[in-house]
């Protein structure tokens, strides 16, 4: 019982902070503190957002698609590394280098590269947002691999259990937790590695649409597609959020168990 003010409190506390930014930034804006060309104010965002709202929805659909299908791929090929360098050590020794190796490069640097290789449609997107999300996936199971006790494994070798039931049952719930605390930053990479590779080629998607009101110095449009990008990253954390409640359920009863026990450890 004593919970749920709680949440109810931090997010009106949220809530009065965005309120609270918002109102600063119109009195910037009408007091021309900031040049309006700049930084146009809250309203005209808001009615550049409804102006262009059908126009918006389609670019974000087919900017949530290439996020979607990079975003699998990113996992599949992520955890199967992860799986393959769990089992052979000499294959992790070999390849994990180059799985940090993949992270020196910037995006920035790759999206034109990938547009010269594979032209200005869907493919040069989606193997952005793959590479962007391999690294995160791929290290996160392996952490989430090494974390099991070394007493259930030599406790399930006794047992006779394979190395695929031994995955099966104690590696992939052990890694459960590192895998979504992965993935809710693969969501907004996958956003903003579809919008960073339609911004150097393409002909449909939000950040070909941030292209062409840049270039017409339509800045309250700009702000308009940036607060969609936004929304639809913490529409996409909000999703993964409830998926990890729903695939682990034991979890909520944990941090319900160990917040018991502090509070009756404090009352003590």
């Amino acid at each position: 019982m004593k919970k749920k003010p709680k949440s109810i409190n931090i997010n009106f506390s949220s809530f009065l902070t965005i309120i609270g930014v918002l109102i600063l930034w119109q009195v910037v804006t009408y007091l021309e503190w900031i040049p309006n060309f700049m930084l146009p104010s809250p309203i005209e965002v808001g009615r550049a957002f409804l102006s262009d709202f059908r126009l918006l929805l389609f670019h974000a659909k087919i900017t949530l698609i290439e996020a979607a299908l990079g975003l699998f791929f990113g996992i599949l090929s992520g955890v199967s590394v992860a799986i393959l360098m769990d089992h052979f050590p000499r294959v992790r020794e070999a390849f994990y280098p180059l799985l940090v190796l993949t992270q020196t490069v910037p995006t920035v640097a790759l999206a034109p590269l990938l547009t010269i290789w594979f032209g200005f449609g869907i493919l040069p997107k989606v193997v952005l947002i793959v590479i962007t999300i391999f690294f995160p996936v791929s290290v996160a199971m392996l952490n989430g691999f090494s974390s099991v006790d070394p007493d259930e494994l030599r406790l399930m070798h006794s047992m006779g259990a394979s190395r695929r039931q031994i995955l099966w049952h104690m590696k992939l719930p052990a890694s459960l937790g590192d895998f979504f605390s992965a993935l809710k930053i693969g969501v907004t990479y996958a956003v903003i590695g579809a919008v960073i590779s339609e911004w150097l080629g393409g002909f449909e998607g939000l950040g070909v649409y941030m292209t062409r009101v840049r270039k017409s110095y339509d800045f309250d449009k700009m702000f308009a597609v940036i607060f969609l990008i936004s929304l639809l990253s913490l529409i996409l954390m909000a999703l993964v959020n409830g998926l990890e409640k729903w695939a682990m359920p034991w979890k909520e009863e944990e941090e319900k168990n160990e917040n018991e026990t502090t509070r009756s450890i404090r009352i003590k």
